[in-house]
């Protein structure tokens, strides 16, 4: 993994392709478009650091430099591999609180494997790692201060849920456990162990409160979104969509175990793309 390379604008835009955003960040006008792809290729490096095999104390070290290099940038020094930033924090209005938030949520998973946290941790982790990228996206979609931030909370803390509800057995293979404690003592389980967890007959009991708040924040989101003009809010209603219609798949499927892989389809991804992405 080389994280010292100068960024280019290229490099960004490869970052993304695949990921299930690429489509809704695409349609956005170029300097838009740009911003997007710096915002998304940052959040893959430090997580790519946090999923990495390297020690734990290089891991951390690898998010303590990209700290280093957001205070540089805020500074009006930055180093290579940000320098073509600069541009984009000026014309929106990025704030580095939330480029460290991504850091913090990041440095979460690397000081040790989450396993069970209780709900106001596992709150704060979805704000960090989700809702904080949604606060710098909202700033270059170009809604109000106001709305921004409430978007960014719900809509955030929406698709991290669905996340941790479509990746238990995957996230179980890197021994990690997204569930909360709360949740999982509530349907009797008292291990925290993630394999055996994953395995556990009594698991769907600890998701279906997960996926009512998913919904929840889902419904907010949108309530957020209609209230701000379409060509505002095209490319997060795109992401927003992309996700509920893997939640629902993740619902029509159920949660017990053997559980099989959920994908959106690409016929399902372009019907949605042209739904919202023309005004």
């Amino acid at each position: 993994m080389t994280l010292q390379s100068t960024s280019e604008p290229a490099e960004h835009q490869g970052a993304a392709v695949g990921s299930s955003f690429y489509a809704a960040m695409r349609i956005l006008p170029r300097p838009q478009r740009e911003a997007m792809f710096q915002v998304y290729s940052f959040c893959r490096y430090v997580d790519d650091i946090a999923d990495s095999d390297e020690p734990r104390d290089l891991r951390a070290a690898g998010l303590q430099r990209w700290r280093d290099d957001i205070d540089a940038l805020y500074r009006g020094a930055p180093p290579p591999r940000l320098a073509d930033y600069q541009g984009s924090v000026q014309a929106f209005g990025l704030k580095r609180e939330d480029f460290l938030a991504i850091i913090d949520g990041m440095e979460m998973d690397v000081t040790a494997d989450i396993r069970a946290p209780e709900d106001a941790t596992l709150d704060l982790y979805c704000d960090r790692v989700a809702s904080a990228v949604g606060r710098l996206s909202v700033r270059i979609f170009g809604l109000p201060e106001q709305d921004g931030i409430l978007l960014a909370h719900h809509l955030g803390r929406a698709l991290q849920l669905t996340n941790i509800l479509r990746d238990i057995d995957e996230d179980a293979g890197l021994g990690r456990l997204y569930l909360p404690r709360e949740g999982l003592l509530a349907a009797g389980i008292t291990s925290v162990d993630p394999a055996t967890v994953a395995a556990d007959p009594a698991v769907p009991n600890v998701c279906a409160p997960l996926v009512a708040r998913a919904l929840k924040h889902f419904d907010a989101a949108d309530e957020v979104m209609s209230r701000n003009p379409r060509r505002v809010v095209k490319a997060p209603r795109i992401m927003g969509k992309y996700y509920y219609s893997i939640l629902q798949l993740l619902i029509a499927r159920g949660f017990a175990p053997p559980r099989t892989p959920v994908k959106l389809g690409k016929a399902a991804k372009i019907a949605i793309l042209l739904q919202y992405a023309i005004v």
